[in-house]
């Protein structure tokens, strides 16, 4: 049987070690990314994936309305930033800004299943004219120095379970890698991913192949890491347990696994609504990765664009909205669980977020009535 990776590269890109973060829109941005690097056990992080027209646009536009979702810090490093579109021309031309903003891989969304973007050609839509999909690969490995890689599914559906084929193509068009998502985009998230399907993929290429799907424990990233996979990448798994892929790395070199707080949950929230209030404001210049010629602004949601000194109207608000769609997964596995998310969900001020979040996460001995973790939950698992 397979060992488990401790590292690997694409291109001249190291991965150590050998897990990933997955992109994950409206989530994996970059305060969310550094929070789970800081955790430990992280190789790769991924931007949310960016519209190829858009971020076209955006540039010459000098505008970052859209290039935001592809900024980082050098902390962030080595990142990924993906891309999703299918005109060959345009997926070129957005790699060459992605690589001019310093991203060290540049990866193509054919997995996605969403309607809005599939009706365009996009995302997992690609996966039905494989030599197109080729094509666009092959003029953006064209046009860059950095590795192109790409996300796929098993196919767009059970009658059309193409992954094999696609990624040889792709790897032939010049792709550095490639990752395997167990599911077809008709399944969307139901049912279970076949991972059968992501080793015969891993060892019929001779490039990296990463797998995905299910993974939502730290023992069922060990066990893929098993299957002949390069790597595994993590998205839903991350949402419920932030600290999954350092326990990961826990079992897979022997060591016991790091149990996990109550308290520590609950800070991790308080962390994260922090650095979000704080995200681009007072900001050194150079401070952060952006498109070359584009117009920077310190703060998205100042009051002042110029010098992000004043918070507009609406800041706070969207705050509170990031806490309540990581809360739907993060609060899974706790007792009272349910209870948490109704009063995130009914929050109306900063205040009395993080005085829900303390109320909550601060009870640690269990008693009648109380709120508490279930008996299994300080390991995460």
């Amino acid at each position: 049987m397979p060992q488990f990776p401790e590292r690997f590269h694409i291109g001249p890109v190291e991965i150590s070690p050998a897990t990933v973060l997955a992109p994950m829109a409206g989530v994996t941005d970059t305060v969310f990314r550094r929070l789970i690097r800081n955790q430990g056990g992280c190789g790769l992080i991924m931007t949310e994936f960016t519209s190829s027209h858009g971020v076209v646009k955006a540039s010459r536009k000098q505008v970052r309305t859209t290039m935001k979702y592809l900024e980082f810090e050098p902390e962030e490093h080595p990142i990924s930033a993906q891309l999703f579109g299918s005109d060959p021309k345009v997926m070129a031309e957005a790699a060459r800004i992605v690589e001019a903003m310093g991203a060290d891989i540049v990866d193509v969304n054919m997995g996605c299943p969403v309607p809005k973007i599939a009706k365009h050609n996009a995302g997992c839509s690609l996966m039905r004219e494989p030599a197109h999909a080729a094509t666009v690969i092959g003029a953006m490995a064209k046009a860059v120095s950095i590795p192109v890689t790409v996300k796929m599914r098993a196919g767009w559906n059970d009658t059309s379970r193409n992954a094999p084929d696609l990624a040889r193509r792709v790897q032939d068009a010049g792709a550095a890698a490639v990752t395997i998502h167990g599911r077809t985009a008709q399944q969307s998230y139901t049912g279970t991913a076949d991972w059968d399907l992501v080793a015969r993929v891993a060892d019929d290429l001779h490039i990296p192949v990463f797998g995905s799907g299910d993974c939502v424990e730290p023992d069922h990233i060990v066990d893929r890491m098993k299957s002949g996979v390069s790597g595994v990448l993590v998205g839903r798994g991350v949402l419920r347990n932030p600290w999954i892929l350092a326990q990961a790395a826990d079992v897979a070199s022997g060591d016991p696994m790091r149990a996990v707080t109550l308290q520590q949950r609950g800070q991790f929230l308080l962390e994260y609504i922090d650095l979000l209030l704080n995200e681009r404001v007072h900001e050194s210049p150079g401070f952060r990765h952006v498109a070359p010629g584009s117009v920077r602004l310190q703060s998205d949601h100042a009051g002042d664009a110029a010098t992000g000194e004043q918070r507009a109207r609406g800041h706070d608000r969207w705050v509170i909205n990031k806490i309540r769609a990581l809360c739907s997964w993060y609060s899974k596995g706790l007792d009272g669980g349910s209870h948490l998310r109704v009063r995130v969900n009914a929050a109306e001020s900063l205040s009395h977020l993080r005085e829900i979040i303390g109320e909550f996460f601060e009870v640690s001995v269990a008693s009648a009535g109380q709120l508490r973790l279930k008996p299994d939950a300080p390991t995460l698992v």
